[in-house]
């Protein structure tokens, strides 16, 4: 769809609510997520339009409201009445989308626990935070508004533990080191992220735990919680995740992704106040090249 600016002065987010049929919130979602285009520029939504811009952006198709519970195997490390805590096996998407309606965590979460939160609508039931289709390891699960609340707020004030694991390309000069570079949409690639000075602040921290001439086995640390975050930061100083079809080289560990796990997850539970650890092993094609990397070193 597009549309052409008669009078200037608003916001982007506004003047898309006033000239189409999205709501305000709607167009600042679609502002966010790089739907929405200026003269065929990304805008953020506070730019000021002016007389003559060209808005213009493709409708989205009606989401299916009707996702089913499937019987799908789940690791489910911890339940109470407030919380779960998942392992999420590498190669499951976390929630439905257009290219993914069944076979995603929320459809195994469906079947296996009775009560999830509705903060985030029928999609995305009991989800407080996503990790990527090919990362395995950790993730919150909110059984409850209240509980999804507190958990939100506690990774919004950056209280929250999330520590990964990942085996990246090359040999890393420091043994440990802050990366602090703003992330935000690749203006040449819509699929990827970026680091650009339009972005939003992302700070992840890493150590190094093993080295094997050609790769590095590194813990990593999140401040924040970009999207790609990790896999970003680490192309970014000129070591990409292993396996990572989107950032990293093709001539790389055999797997089935990036070599990347959400090993620890810490929290504070929103009823009784306890701080809470919670660990998981990586999973077996992990171990399994760990093991070749330490013969061969």
């Amino acid at each position: 769809m597009e549309v052409i600016v008669k009078e200037g002065g608003a916001r982007l987010d506004k003047a898309v609510a006033d000239l189409t049929p999205l709501s305000r919130t709607q167009a600042n979602d679609m502002i966010k997520q790089g739907e929405i285009f200026v003269n065929q520029t990304l805008k953020k939504a506070k730019y000021v339009v002016q007389e003559g811009d060209v808005i213009s952006y493709e409708e989205r198709k009606e989401e299916v409201l009707d996702y089913q519970a499937e019987a799908i195997p789940l690791d489910i490390l911890y339940e109470d009445e407030d919380l779960a805590i998942i392992n999420k096996p590498q190669g499951m998407v976390v929630h439905p989308s257009a290219g993914h309606t069944s076979g995603t965590l929320v459809n195994a979460l469906l079947y296996h626990i009775k009560d999830l939160s509705t903060i985030n609508g029928v999609v995305r039931p009991g989800i407080v935070h996503r990790i990527d289709k090919d990362t395995s390891g950790l993730l919150m699960i909110a059984k409850n508004d209240h509980a999804h609340q507190a958990l939100a707020a506690e990774l919004k004030d950056k209280k929250s533990l999330r520590q990964y694991v990942a085996l990246v390309h090359g040999n890393l000069p420091r043994e440990r080191g802050i990366i602090e570079a703003p992330i935000g949409r690749s203006e040449k690639d819509r699929k990827k992220q970026a680091v650009t000075s339009k972005g939003k602040p992302a700070v992840t921290h890493f150590q190094v735990l093993e080295r094997f001439g050609d790769y590095s086995l590194v813990e990593l640390t999140l401040e924040t919680g970009r999207t790609h975050q990790i896999r970003v930061h680490m192309a970014y100083i000129g070591h990409p995740v292993a396996g990572d079809p989107l950032y990293g080289p093709r001539k790389t560990l055999k797997g089935e992704g990036q070599f990347l796990h959400a090993k620890r997850l810490g929290l504070t539970h929103p009823r009784t106040g306890e701080e809470m650890v919670f660990e998981a092993d990586v999973p077996r094609v992990f171990q399994e090249n760990l093991k070749k990397l330490r013969k061969i070193d």
